[in-house]
């Protein structure tokens, strides 16, 4: 099999990593790719970062063994934990591509009120974390805000209802009243919530997450490398989940097809 006709791999603690890879599959219709969901082991946003090293690398080999391309690191709190020792093991041989909090343009639409970044535990306490959040914060003023407890209710396939409803508006309703210019969602399961977070604010707020420029990254990267595959539509997608179960690969497909 030629180089570019390889599958590129994508990787997530569970299913969130899909709407990176819906994303993905928008720009690069003619890539093959095939992703890998640790839904048994999630959330990573609440263990040790050691744990997720192991995990993340657990993931990571599997992928190898499918002689994937290329490697996304769908996760924040993955790439927190492990892209520095991804990129150190690996880059030499294919492209890692990891994501982080859009900040960037959250600070650019220059709007009053607050900037919340809706992340996991684990992804807010790392130091990649805030080492992007000192590069903003005298532009705008930063509001971390950790969900524990919102990946998994999106791992069991909530993704609308009072329970959802309940949860974003406790989480949110401190913030209203003193204005919220942008809303970062820090988490690749969370843009499958973005419908109903929209609901909860009481005006038109951006809300912003960071699949599209990761996945404008990973094409670069395929370029660089020249491993970009020539053709323009009809590629592949496999989903593998270490739950191994129906339930979850028909919640993965579900989520990847929804419409915006």
């Amino acid at each position: 099999m030629n180089v570019e006709d390889r599958p590129i791999g994508f990787f997530d603690s569970g299913v969130g990593g899909l709407s990176v890879l819906k994303e993905a599959v928008r720009l690069l219709p003619g890539e093959n790719f095939i992703y890998f969901g640790d839904s048994k082991n999630a959330p990573y946003g609440i263990k040790d970062i050691n744990e997720v090293k192991a995990l993340t690398f657990n993931a990571v080999d599997f992928l190898i063994e499918k002689n994937v391309k290329a490697l996304v690191v769908a996760c924040n709190t993955a790439t927190s934990a492990a892209i520095i020792d991804l990129r150190e093991k690996y880059s030499r041989i294919m492209p890692i591509i990891g994501i982080e909090p859009a900040l960037k343009p959250a600070v650019e639409y220059k709007r009053k009120g607050k900037i919340i970044i809706m992340a996991t535990p684990m992804t807010l306490s790392e130091s990649k974390f805030s080492n992007l959040m000192n590069n903003y914060k005298s532009e705008a003023q930063i509001e971390p805000l950790p969900c524990p407890g919102l990946v998994e209710l999106i791992e069991t396939g909530v993704i609308e209802g009072d329970q959802l409803d309940k949860y974003l508006r406790e989480k949110m309703n401190p913030f209203l009243d003193e204005g919220i210019a942008a809303v970062v969602l820090g988490c690749t399961h969370y843009p499958f919530i973005r419908k109903a977070l929209s609901q909860v604010l009481t005006e038109k707020v951006p809300i912003i997450d960071g699949s599209r420029g990761t996945v404008k990254q990973l094409k670069r990267q395929l370029n660089e490398y020249n491993i970009i595959n020539k053709k323009i539509k009809g590629g592949s997608i496999e989903i593998n989940n270490s739950l191994n179960s129906d339930e979850i690969i028909k919640l993965s497909y579900k989520l990847l097809n929804l419409e915006e």
